[in-house]
């Protein structure tokens, strides 16, 4: 049924009976639907429920909304949402009118494929059986779509098929996978598709002479896109104290959040589901269906990332758009079987699957832009230093890659305002003019500390248990700068959002605040008030050091600001006991090499064995990052609890990693960079081992050396994090072809001279 023209100004204001009796009147229900919601009649009842699941004893009710001034593709809807958090309808009926007012939303979707899974196993020859089912292709086809010749007849059906090698982890034997694309029209198509696969089986064994062991739809719907977007001028966004331009910019900040850090990126497409899933619920789709497929496709380049996009277009608007799996039905048993549906069906008046789904995708896109537009004014409401200094910058027109060295430079300033954010980034670009490409440099403040970033090229977790290993800087450092304010100790840290104050009685901090507290607490400063603010180039979590280096950075910065004269073996033994707190039981060799940013070979001890690294010539090499965080104290851990269940086992696994780091430190001397690729291989394989190595750390090692590193291994705790590989000079095929797998790469020469502390 269309809701062309629809339009109940204030419907939020009327009573629940008002609210059925205006929608009536406006054409959206019939006169059965009516009394149904007037007298309540439209509920499951119990026998219907029986018959529906196994084991029922009652029905449980949620609430049936409306979602009001929904413009897709300029035709208005009413969107039915069974939802119990508060907020989501108002948030979304608010979002709508904003962007209904700006022209409402544009969706696109594709065909309503959905996929069947095929698992052949027990294969005599696994490239005879792809080609073999290439050939029969057709015939194949046609079986399938016998079993549905109704389906067929309505313009669905099964249009093709696709073949996929996997290897099983369990026994390292091929498997193939047959992936049946079937077109289901509007129908969800899951006992469809199901059935086509069981139907199809026996033929595709006879052909392949393999068996056919799973056979099962695909909750990943990725062949049944859907896309929507929306334009808001900026001059709509004004308000609450806050302008539209200071609300686009926080908005994109917001966002940006999102597209790099999968944390937060969970709860924004948690918000988006906020939308789709109350929808899908509403109409009898599996919800759970498409939470799955949502989140599998937000993995989809090797990291979870947002669903959503928000950016500022040529002309100045705010531009928000979204991509994401939806496969849904309006006919078929399930929808029919309950009452309330069929009702919500009628309200919503989609003529197609496509169409619900297209509809789904700007409700989520619409309910993600009420919750970080919230988080975002509210953020510059407030006033946080580090949300609106990234406003600044960005509305300033700081490009990409200098936007994290302006941003440091104007909360080093103080001055939050676009005017002083252009001189920062005028004053930058000229700097970086006048050096014609040199090596970039911070402003000379001597108040700053400097901890560096490091790669372990042999010996991690051996090390822990006092054999070798090897470890130098990277040219990523923290640096971290005292100032002193009114009261209470300040942690910012400007690029990650983060600001919060510590505690100041030691038992109330929280677990991250207790490894700067310990350091304050030592010096005796705990009593101070100050603001520590932190500049990181190293990323969290990459295995690359980034704990150790904050450390040694506000330990050096707390050295300079305060006049404390500490030396630098003080400030590395401070920024040790930083890292037990963050880790455990860390080996020592991070926050050395933090300390000194030197190349070392390192045992540790009392006092440890550091012994500088004697690189002759800088070694060419790549970080690949796998961007899944890694936390180190978790896998010395779980080490630790496999080594005291096994102690010979671990001991000897520990010896053969130190003989192979002792092998290598020859090997760095001779500028053997062969053989020291070939030991950091045997090295990564007993990491394996030790499981702490993860798939997406095998598929980057497994890519560097497949491009032509050397050697490549994980560095670091592992459990995530990244893979350092070695390259005979020319690093640019290697990090190419990480990147082109969709994972981050940054070039680095070991060994060379880095700024000093």
């Amino acid at each position: 049924m269309s809701s062309q023209g629809l339009r109940i100004p204030e419907f939020y204001k009327l009573s629940v009976r008002e609210r059925v009796r205006a929608v009536h009147e406006r054409g959206m229900l019939t006169a059965d639907d009516f009394r149904s919601l007037s007298t309540g009649q439209h509920t499951l009842d119990l026998s219907s429920a029986d018959r529906m699941v196994e084991n029922v004893v009652g029905i449980m009710g949620l609430p049936l909304a409306l979602g009001m001034n929904l413009l897709v593709n300029d035709r208005q809807y009413v969107v039915p949402m069974v939802v119990e958090e508060p907020s989501v309808v108002a948030g979304l009926g608010s979002a709508c009118k904003l962007i209904r007012n700006a022209g409402g939303f544009t969706a696109t979707s594709s065909d309503p494929i959905l996929i069947g899974q095929i698992q052949l196993i027990d294969l005599p020859d696994v490239d005879a059986a792809r080609q073999a089912l290439d050939d029969r292709r057709s015939e194949i086809l046609n079986l399938a779509n016998s079993f549905h010749p109704n389906m067929v007849a309505r313009g669905g059906g099964a249009r093709d098929l696709e073949l996929f090698v996997h290897r099983l982890p369990s026994s390292g034997e091929p498997m193939l996978v047959i992936h049946l694309l079937v077109d289901t029209r509007d129908a969800m198509g899951a006992n469809l598709v199901n059935g086509m696969c069981e139907g199809v089986s026996p033929l595709i064994e006879s052909i392949t002479g393999g068996q056919a062991f799973l056979r099962i739809l695909s909750n990943l719907t990725d062949r049944a896109l859907v896309r929507a977007s929306c334009t808001i001028p900026v001059s709509a966004l004004a308000g609450r104290g806050y302008t539209g331009k200071e609300a686009r910019d926080g908005i994109v900040v917001a966002a940006d959040f999102a597209a790099v850090d999968p944390y937060r990126a969970a709860t924004h497409n948690k918000g988006i589901m906020n939308g789709i899933d109350p929808l899908a619920i509403a109409t009898g789709n599996d919800w759970r269906a498409i939470e799955a497929g949502a989140h599998a496709y937000a993995c989809r380049a090797g990291q979870y990332t947002s669903l959503s996009d928000w950016r500022t277009d040529a002309e100045g608007n705010l531009h928000g758009r979204i991509e994401i799996p939806i496969k849904v039905g309006i006919v078929g048993a399930p929808l029919e079987s309950n009452p309330t549906v069929a009702l919500n069906l009628r309200l919503l008046g989609v003529e197609s699957a496509t169409e619900l789904a297209e509809v789904m995708a700007a409700v989520g896109l619409a309910q993600n832009f009420a919750a970080i537009r919230a988080l975002a004014t509210e953020g510059i409401q407030k006033g946080h230093m580090t949300l609106h200094a990234r406003s600044v910058v960005t509305a300033a027109g700081a490009a990409v890659r200098e936007f994290d060295e302006v941003l440091d430079r104007l909360v080093q300033s103080g001055v939050i305002k676009i005017w002083k954010a252009r001189e920062i980034i005028d004053k930058l670009r000229g700097e970086r003019k006048r050096t014609n490409g040199s090596r970039r440099k911070r402003r000379a403040d001597a108040k700053l500390g400097t901890g560096f970033g490091k790669v372990v090229l042999l010996g991690e977790h051996a090390v822990v248990y006092g054999r070798h290993a090897i470890g130098a800087p990277v040219p990523m450092t923290i640096k971290a700068l005292i100032e002193d304010c009114d009261a209470g100790i300040h942690l910012m840290i400007p690029r990650w959002g983060v600001e919060y104050e510590l505690a100041a009685d030691p038992r109330e901090r929280r677990s991250f605040e207790r490894p700067a507290g310990v350091v304050l607490d030592k010096l005796g400063l705990g009593g101070r008030s100050m603001r520590i603010e932190v500049f990181p180039d190293v990323p969290r979590g990459m295995g690359l050091g980034g704990s150790a280096a904050m450390a040694v950075a506000i330990v050096r910065a707390l050295d300079r600001h305060f006049e404390l004269g500490l030396s630098d073996a003080e400030i590395n033994s401070l920024a040790f006991e930083s890292e037990k707190i963050a880790h455990g039981s860390p080996s020592g060799l991070d926050n050395t090499i933090a300390s000194y940013g030197k190349p070392v070979v390192y045992r540790p001890g009392d006092p440890p064995l550091v012994e500088p690294l004697n690189v002759t010539e800088p070694i060419a090499a790549v970080i690949g990052m796998s961007g899944a965080e890694g936390l180190t104290a978790t896998t010395v851990r779980r080490v630790r609890e496999a080594w005291r269940k096994n102690p010979k086992l671990y001991e000897r696994i520990f010896d053969e990693i130190d003989a192979l780091t002792l092998r290598a430190v020859q090997a760095i001397q001779d500028r053997d960079l062969e053989l020291l690729g070939e030991l950091m291989n045997i090295n990564h394989g007993l990491l394996n081992a030790l499981q702490v190595s993860t798939p997406e750390l095998e598929q980057l090692v497994e890519t560097a050396r497949r491009h032509g590193a050397l050697g490549a291994k994980l560095t670091g705790g592992g459990g995530g994090g990244s893979v350092i590989a070695i390259c005979d000079g020319d690093t640019e095929p290697v990090a190419k072809a990480i990147r082109a797998a969709g994972f981050q790469a940054v070039a680095v020469n070991l060994g060379a001279d880095l700024d000093g502390p």
